[in-house]
């Protein structure tokens, strides 16, 4: 089964465990930019970010090559904010959601401490899904690091290759 991870990374966290995963499921990176970038610091990062998810924007991105055909799975990498999918991957949704059809999707979140579960809802709900393949949320995988996130991204891909 060929898979794609779509990521969007403010920090790292996201691509380290972007990465971490690809290498196990052999899977090709999609990473994804908005044009403006958001600050990566300081209040700003919060205020600034927080307001953009809260807000549902949907930021121009920088280009990126995907080709939907040639994959049967799409894993979505990104960070929680504000307890809302992250503008870029809403972005890519949008652009994306009839490519998105009939494939298996799985989602990959990364916080400093919550909203993850709330935020899976809200992913199914703009892929319009009832259900993911999979899911998991890590607190800061690459700032944080301990063998419990490695085992953890190991199980993820795991349950994935049943």
């Amino acid at each position: 089964m060929k898979t794609a991870i779509v990521y969007y990374s403010l920090t790292g966290n996201c691509k380290y465990a972007a990465r971490m995963t690809a290498r196990r499921l052999s899977a090709d990176l999609i990473e994804i930019a908005p044009v403006n970038a958001y600050p990566e610091k300081g209040f700003m990062k919060f205020f600034r970010g927080g307001k953009s998810a809260v807000m549902g924007e949907k930021p121009a991105l920088k280009q990126y090559y995907f080709e939907p055909e040639m994959y049967d799975r799409v894993i979505f990498c990104f960070p929680v904010w504000a307890g809302n999918v992250t503008p870029p991957i809403r972005t890519f949704i949008e652009e994306n959601l009839d490519a998105l059809k009939g494939k298996k999707l799985a989602a990959i979140l990364c916080h400093s401490g919550g909203g993850g579960s709330k935020t899976i809802e809200k992913l199914k709900e703009l892929l319009k899904v009832r259900e993911l393949e999979a899911e998991l949320e890590l607190v800061d995988p690459r700032d944080k690091p301990d063998a419990s996130k490695d085992k953890a991204i190991e199980d993820f891909c795991i349950e994935l290759k049943k």
